[in-house]
């Protein structure tokens, strides 16, 4: 991931001109956003056509929304066969059932696409199924030489998401020869006018198809029971501006009540750190996942959204193991974001704007639009663009939170706690967590507690709590961090033994990687 060489504003002031003149026809209308939605398969895998149309029954979409034509199977495609093979299919069938209101002109563009005048469209989001390919390579033979391009030689590319490609459908004419600027970029109120230049894309795609089933059901748990779980923020990357960004994201995510872990060291998250119910995960500058979500039996909590700032975070989304956005997904995310080639950071995707829509109770789909600078460009957006991630209230949780799975409802719980302390409510904050913990104990919300009796001074029920919860919990693989955690807790405290106990707990775990055996065993000795 490189910075670009010229600032953002700059960039968009000059491309105002990108776009043509319209008069598109108003987007807006009665239908919900789910009788709006068009789900695209390839009709040449059973598998694709079958994931749209469990897509489509989840969310009370149209059967007949579904367009499954025969595309290419492999994720990466020349221009020639993306044009023929799936730009032109689509446009063409979209035109033609009334999605996309054009009409024909006389011969073709310079990329060799059909030529129309189109007057908007009237699709909510456009979602790719798993088969539809991935990424359009390089054509040298289509580079479009502008003024623009000479004097920004990094846009001088035609390599592209298909995803990214796709979002300027209703579109007369757009280049493919470097950006088109995204109107709906940081762009709270769209105007009728501006969405109708813009197709919303994302994708359910994974290494495989119970992994892109997932995408689908883990959402829906999430919006019946609300986000649960903590945050995980990694600062320490390599270019200021993106630190900049990630340190704004931290704050509003401890703002919203989170518990909140931040890395502020070069390199991410290590595996013996804490990394339980990561519900909210956003990181840089790794070329794959590593860590604790590399950890045997790794598993994200339902509705987590997490992405990690990569340029080439997504060449493919169908390996468990390679960049980032396929494992992510195989270990059970519910959204994520990614390139598939290098974007430079400053059109990659801006964390703080996805954020923002998303706690503002917006969609998946609509956050991804309007973090995205550019279209026609190296983007991918993974996920259900109809989840709302914040769509059941904290208080309505907590309303709910006899009902709730124990494993994820204690962290609603100290969410709220830091709601309270941070309204000065800190004696309410105390008693919540004192009530919880003793009506269903767990090392979640002994830890919590812990430190908000450190914090007043009370440091004999700090190690009481700790001491009463540990003693009778299994450390399970994702327990790991916690244990430490509750380690260095007892040694902060000046309680050696309690540490050193936990210690001997962590190393005889039969399943411990080597890498973290040596660790504990370091700071057992220490």
């Amino acid at each position: 991931m490189k910075p670009p060489p010229r600032s953002r504003s700059a960039w968009v002031l000059g491309l105002v001109l990108v776009f043509a003149a319209v008069v598109p026809r108003s987007a807006a209308g009665a239908d919900p956003l789910a009788a709006r939605v068009i789900i695209l398969a390839n009709a040449s895998q059973p598998e694709s056509v079958e994931l749209a149309r469990y897509y489509a029954q989840r969310r009370e979409i149209p059967a007949a929304n579904v367009v499954a034509l025969p595309l290419p199977t492999d994720e990466t495609v020349s221009w020639p066969v993306f044009i023929d093979s799936v730009w032109q299919p689509l446009q063409d069938e979209l035109i033609r059932r009334g999605w996309i209101d054009a009409k024909a002109k006389d011969g073709k563009d310079a990329a060799g696409r059909k030529r129309i005048a189109a007057n908007g469209h009237r699709i909510s989001y456009l979602v790719l199924c798993r088969g539809v390919p991935l990424r359009i390579a390089e054509d040298n033979a289509r580079i479009v030489k502008t003024a623009f391009i000479a004097a920004n030689p990094q846009l001088r590319t035609n390599q592209a998401s298909i995803d990214s490609e796709l979002a300027t459908l209703a579109q007369d004419e757009p280049a493919i020869t470097g950006i088109v600027a995204n109107p709906l970029f940081r762009n709270a109120n769209p105007t009728p006018a501006i969405l109708n230049q813009v197709i919303r894309v994302s994708r359910l795609d994974g290494p495989d198809v119970a992994s892109v089933r997932a995408l689908v059901d883990n959402a829906l748990v999430a919006e019946r029971d609300g986000l649960m779980g903590r945050a995980y923020v990694d600062i320490g990357g390599p270019y200021p501006e993106g630190d900049r960004w990630l340190t704004e994201v931290a704050g509003t995510v401890a703002g919203l009540g989170f518990d909140t872990s931040v890395d502020r060291q070069p390199g991410t998250f290590g595996a013996a750190d804490r990394f339980d119910a990561p519900a909210l995960y956003f990181g840089w500058y790794a070329p794959a996942l590593n860590g604790p979500m590399a950890l045997p039996g790794f598993h994200f909590p339902p509705g987590a959204i997490a992405l990690h700032i990569h340029s080439f975070s997504a060449p493919t989304v169908r390996s468990p193991s390679e960049a980032w956005v396929g494992p992510l997904v195989a270990r059970g995310v519910t959204a994520t974001v990614g390139n598939v080639f290098e974007p430079y950071l400053d059109l990659t995707h801006d964390p703080r704007a996805l954020l923002a829509v998303l706690r503002a109770g917006g969609t998946f789909g609509d956050a991804v639009a309007a973090a995205q600078p550019a279209l026609s460009w190296q983007t991918v957006a993974v996920g259900g663009p109809l989840y709302r991630p914040f769509a059941v209230s904290l208080d309505l949780q907590l309303s709910r939170r006899a009902d709730l799975p124990a494993e994820r409802g204690d962290y609603a719980v100290i969410r709220q706690s830091h709601r309270l302390e941070a309204l000065g409510a800190e004696t309410e904050a105390l008693a919540l967590l004192r009530r919880e913990i003793g009506a269903r104990p767990s090392l979640p919300l002994a830890l919590a507690l812990a430190d908000k009796l450190q914090a007043v001074g009370d440091r004999d029920g700090a190690i009481a709590t700790l001491s009463a919860t540990y003693s009778g919990m299994e450390l399970a693989a994702s327990d790991w961090g916690m244990g430490r955690a509750i380690a260095q807790k007892f040694t902060a405290l000046g309680v050696n033994d309690e540490a050193r106990a936990i210690y001997r707990r962590l190393l005889a775990a039969p399943d411990l990687p080597d890498e973290l055996r040596a660790q504990f065993e370091l700071e057992g000795r220490r």
